[in-house]
C-alpha cells in the first residue's frame, strides 16, 4: 500500500484504511501481517464496497444473510451478480 492509493479512498473509510497501514507497517513479516491485520483488511473492503455501491451492497447483505427458500436463493445469487458488476465498473481497466 501506498500513500497514493489515499486519495482514491472513500473519506468514509480513511481511518479503517490508516489503521490497516499502520498495521502494516507495525507487523514486519508477511505471514504475521496477514494473520494480524486480516480484521482490518476485511472491514476496509466492507467499507469501500459499502460507499461505491451502496444499494447492491445492501442487497446482498438482506438478500444473502440466510439460506432460505428457492426464491430468495436466487434473489441472492442476483443481488451478488449486480454487486460484482457494480464493483466491476468502478475498477480502472487493465493498462496495456
Amino acid at each position: 500500500m501506498s500513500e497514493g492509493e489515499d486519495a482514491t479512498m472513500p473519506t468514509e473509510c480513511g481511518a479503517l484504511y490508516r489503521a490497516l497501514c499502520e498495521c502494516h507497517r507495525r507487523v514486519r513479516e508477511p505471514w504475521q501481517r496477514e494473520i494480524s491485520c486480516r480484521h482490518l483488511n476485511r472491514s476496509l473492503a466492507q467499507c469501500v464496497v459499502s460507499v461505491v455501491c451502496p444499494d447492491e451492497s445492501e442487497a446482498v447483505r438482506t438478500l444473502c444473510a440466510s439460506a432460505g427458500t428457492s426464491m430468495k436463493r436466487t434473489q441472492c445469487q442476483r443481488a451478488k451478480l449486480a454487486l460484482s458488476v457494480c464493483i466491476s465498473s468502478h475498477q480502472a481497466p487493465d493498462a496495456p
